[in-house]
């Protein structure tokens, strides 16, 4: 099921370094919801980590929601819900980081549709994808 993602943050260390958390509330169902943390670290994907800050801080999830699951691979989310803003940040692209963690079970990593192409859609991988280390996709989260 689509479930819409509210986004209530709570960014942990304000170094830019230091891991940190983002809490997320969910809406499973009408009058439904949950809560996950994320814990983003840095030290695995710097400008990835960067991007998951900048996203959180302009609030463009607040309106986003689950649009692809993949049985025995991965959740996707992260199109901003205001067609404005998704138009906005789509062209804003970030450069690839090397892959310092792998992509193990619960990991976090922003889509890519090639090189350097990554913007705000991220997926939580549901079991150990380390084939996609190979391809330069870098978890930054988890």
């Amino acid at each position: 099921k689509t479930a819409a993602l509210l986004l209530f943050c709570l960014l942990g260390a304000a170094a830019a370094a230091e891991p940190y958390q983002v809490e997320f509330e969910i809406t499973l169902k009408k009058g439904e919801k949950a809560k996950f943390t994320v814990e983003v670290y840095p030290d695995w994907a710097p400008l990835g980590a960067a991007r998951f800050r900048e996203i959180i801080d302009a609030g463009i999830w607040k309106a986003a929601r689950f649009f692809r699951v993949v049985s025995g691979f991965m959740v996707q989310w992260g199109i901003p819900g205001k067609p404005s803003a998704a138009a906005e940040w789509r062209e804003k692209k970030i450069t690839d980081d090397p892959v310092a963690k792998s992509n193990e079970r619960g990991t976090i990593t922003f889509a890519t549709s090639g090189k350097d192409s990554r913007t705000t859609q991220v997926f939580i991988n549901f079991v150990d994808n380390k084939n996609l280390d190979g391809m330069g996709v870098s978890p930054s989260a988890r």
